[in-house]
């Protein structure tokens, strides 16, 4: 069974969060997707992923570098799995129909976001009515994650 993790933002952004999950990912010996909302939110995390720490890099690629299947991560904006992935990190308020071809689905949200709380919470309705095992995480006083109720 899929678990969807929804990952509520408030202390640290998604640029300081996402990088941090998927370097957990593949020390884990996972591949992930991460379906973002446009080409340029893409371009974007393209560069974060390349320099969001001068002593690390996390390999990846997109559509534009091509070759998906040699990608350990892979950025798009659509709902696809070219590089085998089991694990999807969804942002920008994405959804994917393909959430049960998963181990694991991370659902990261701005917390500090109303409309992005509001929308959140409608995808989660959604994943508890589809039958997934849900879970909620937030952040700690020191930026690390803490289940929720």
């Amino acid at each position: 069974m899929t678990e969807v993790a929804f990952y509520h933002l408030q202390r640290l952004p998604l640029e300081a969060a996402l990088p941090r999950l998927l370097e957990r990912s593949l020390r884990a010996g996972e591949r992930a997707v991460v379906m973002a909302g446009s080409a340029d939110r893409v371009a974007w995390l393209d560069g974060l992923l390349w320099t969001y720490d001068p002593a690390s890099w996390l390999p990846h690629g997109s559509a534009r570098d091509g070759h998906p299947e040699a990608q350990p991560v892979w950025l798009t904006t659509e709902d696809e799995n070219p590089n085998g992935a089991r694990f999807l990190f969804l942002v920008d308020g994405r959804a994917s129909d393909r959430m049960a071809d998963y181990a694991r689905c991370f659902d990261l949200f701005d917390g500090n976001d109303a409309d992005a709380v509001a929308a959140a919470r409608a995808r989660w309705k959604a994943c508890r009515a589809a039958g997934f095992d849900i879970t909620y995480w937030r952040q700690s006083e020191r930026g690390g994650w803490e289940r929720g109720a």
